[in-house]
């Protein structure tokens, strides 16, 4: 059997839009025709991501396998589950997103916080993203900085990694000079097919 084609959400920054991106994604490939999961390994400070890509995925799996990993301090995942005495390992939570990658064609899996942000006992997304060998998607709000941004991101990325890199700007309600310019300065260094603009939305 084919093994599913992995999408690991990840962004600049905490509150960049990885979770709307995400949703929208989910329900784009779903009403294509593909069999489809989402999935946000771990949540801290709140599960409304989590429910929000449970009913994305029109519930195909239960939210505890969405998000097994749940802390309630409002914090980096690493710091809230050492609150609660917990510790979570990258091997655990590459096997779970592996288990449900057998039995659909599409997993999307939306990371925590930026690229760097510490996940777990020594890991963060970086680290995911090459354990499961996924496409990353890095989503930024396309604002001033947002070239910069998307640079650093993309620097930091395995070279495998780097190289299937997509970037989604995202535009804000009232998007700036900056964000009117963004995408074709950013198409000089990324290439044109692998960078796309997304209006602003709230779901």
């Amino acid at each position: 059997m084919k093994s599913a084609q992995i999408l690991f959400i990840t962004g600049t920054d905490t509150g960049v839009g990885k979770t709307v991106f995400a949703a929208l994604s989910t329900v784009y490939l779903r009403q294509n025709g593909f069999r489809v999961a989402a999935l946000k390994p771990l949540c801290s400070g709140g599960r409304q991501d989590a429910h929000t890509l449970h009913a994305a995925a029109a519930k195909v799996i239960l939210v505890d396998e969405v998000n097994p990993w749940f802390f309630r301090a409002p914090l980096a995942p690493l710091l809230a589950a050492r609150k609660e005495n917990k510790r979570v390992n990258l091997r655990e939570v590459a096997a779970h997103i592996r288990r449900i990658a057998k039995r659909f064609e599409v997993v999307v899996v939306e990371g925590a916080g930026g690229l760097l942000s510490p996940l777990g006992e020594d890991f963060d997304s970086r680290d995911l993203i090459k354990a499961l060998n996924a496409t990353p998607i890095i989503v930024c709000p396309n604002k001033l900085g947002a070239v910069n941004q998307v640079r650093l991101v993309l620097e930091a990325l395995p070279a495998g990694a780097r190289r299937n890199a997509r970037v989604v700007l995202v535009n804000p309600q009232n998007p700036d000079a900056a964000g009117r310019t963004n995408l074709q300065l950013l198409r000089e260094y990324v290439e044109l097919d692998r960078v796309r603009v997304i209006p602003w939305i709230k779901i």
